[in-house]
C-alpha cells in the first residue's frame, strides 16, 4: 500500500466511531441501518462514516434495494490487513466496544427470531410458495445434472425445509441427514420424508456452526437459504468444511433483484445473491466454483432468475480443515 493511502485509512480508523464500526463489521456483514442500531447513533451520522471508511479501502459497501450493506476490505487485501492490526490493540475487555457486542447480540437475536416466526407460520405451504418464485421441475433437473450421478455416500441439506432435496437426490445417496433451526419446518420434513425410509436422520441445527466433522458429506446442498441469512459467507464457509474433497457442493438461489416486498412479506434478508460475492466466499473458504447455470423464470411474476452453483474442494483444503 502506497504510503499516501495508509496515512489516509489510518486517519480514517482514528476516530471513536468509525473504530467502533470497524470492530462491528469485523464480526460479520451489517445493514448501515443495523450498524447505527449496534452504536447507538443515528443512521445519517453513521452512513458519514461508513463512506469515509469505505472511500479510503478499510470497508466496502453495497446497496441493495433500500438497504446498503457493510463489510470490511475483502481477506487478504492491505486494507484488511491494516484494519486487522489496528483492531488487534484494542482491549477486548474494553466497556465501549463490549457494549456494542451486546447491542449487536441483541440485533442478531432479534432478527433470528423474526425468520423463525415467518418460518413457523409458512411451514405448512412452504412448497407452494417456493414453487410461485421459481421454475421448480427445471431447477430440480439442474440440480440433478450438476451433481452427477453419484453415488453419494452421504448428503448433508442444510436448511432442509420440508426436505424436497432429500426427495430429490435420495436415490443417487446412501445416507442422508437434513438440518434446519426451524422445528416447525424439521416436522414437515419428516413427515414428508417417511417414504424415504431409514437412511435419513433430520436434526436441529444452526448453519453457521453444523455439528459434523470436516469432511463430513460428500454432497451438501444449500437450495434456496443463503438469502435469509446475515452471514451467507459464514454459512458458505461451513458447507465448505463439511464438503469431502472431491464431493459437490450445490447452491441454488436467487439472482440479485428488486423486489422489496420480499423483505417485509417473506423475511428475505438479502435481494438475491451475486455470482461474485459466491467466488469471493468460497475461495475465502478454500474452495473453487466448477460450474454456475443460470435459469429465467417461466412467468414474469415475480421475475425471479434462479443461478445454480457447483463448488468443489481441492484435497489440498483437507489438509487445512476446510
Amino acid at each position: 500500500m502506497p504510503a499516501a493511502q495508509a496515512v489516509e485509512a489510518l486517519s480514517a480508523a482514528g476516530e471513536l466511531t468509525r473504530l467502533r464500526a470497524l470492530s462491528l463489521l469485523a464480526q460479520g456483514e451489517l445493514a448501515v441501518g443495523e450498524l447505527a442500531a449496534a452504536l447507538d447513533q443515528s443512521q445519517p451520522r453513521v452512513s458519514r462514516h461508513v463512506r469515509l471508511l469505505t472511500d479510503c479501502g478499510l470497508a466496502e459497501r453495497t446497496p441493495e434495494g433500500a438497504w446498503v450493506f457493510c463489510r470490511l476490505a475483502a481477506p487478504g487485501t492491505p486494507q484488511r490487513l491494516l484494519a486487522e492490526a489496528v483492531l488487534a490493540l484494542i482491549d477486548p475487555a474494553d466497556p465501549v466496544f463490549q457494549e456494542d457486542l451486546e447491542r449487536l447480540a441483541a440485533i442478531r437475536e432479534a432478527r433470528n427470531a423474526q425468520a423463525s416466526a415467518y418460518f413457523e407460520r409458512v411451514a405448512p405451504e412452504w412448497n407452494r410458495l417456493r414453487s410461485l418464485h421459481q421454475p421448480e421441475a427445471a431447477i430440480e433437473a439442474a440440480l440433478l445434472a450438476m451433481a452427477g450421478n453419484g453415488p453419494f455416500a452421504k448428503h448433508l441439506d442444510i436448511g432442509v425445509g420440508t426436505g424436497r432435496m432429500i426427495q430429490l437426490f435420495s436415490p443417487r445417496t446412501q445416507t442422508a441427514v437434513g438440518v434446519d433451526s426451524s422445528r416447525e419446518m424439521l416436522a414437515i420434513a419428516r413427515a414428508e420424508l417417511d417414504e424415504v425410509g431409514a437412511h435419513v436422520e433430520l436434526r436441529s441445527a444452526d448453519a453457521y456452526r453444523l455439528p459434523f466433522a470436516s469432511g463430513f458429506a460428500d454432497l451438501v446442498t444449500l437450495h434456496q437459504v443463503l438469502h435469509y441469512l446475515a452471514d451467507p459467507d459464514r454459512a458458505v464457509a461451513e458447507a465448505v468444511r463439511v464438503l469431502a474433497p472431491g464431493g459437490a457442493l450445490l447452491i441454488a438461489d436467487f439472482a440479485p433483484h428488486d423486489h422489496e416486498f420480499l423483505r417485509e412479506d417473506h423475511a428475505h434478508r438479502r435481494l438475491g445473491i451475486a455470482p461474485a460475492e459466491i467466488a469471493q466466499w468460497a475461495g475465502a473458504a478454500g474452495a473453487i466454483v466448477e460450474a454456475t447455470r443460470t435459469l429465467a423464470p417461466e412467468t414474469d411474476a415475480p421475475g425471479l432468475t434462479v443461478t445454480i452453483w457447483k463448488l468443489a474442494k481441492p484435497a489440498s483444503a483437507a489438509a487445512l480443515g476446510g
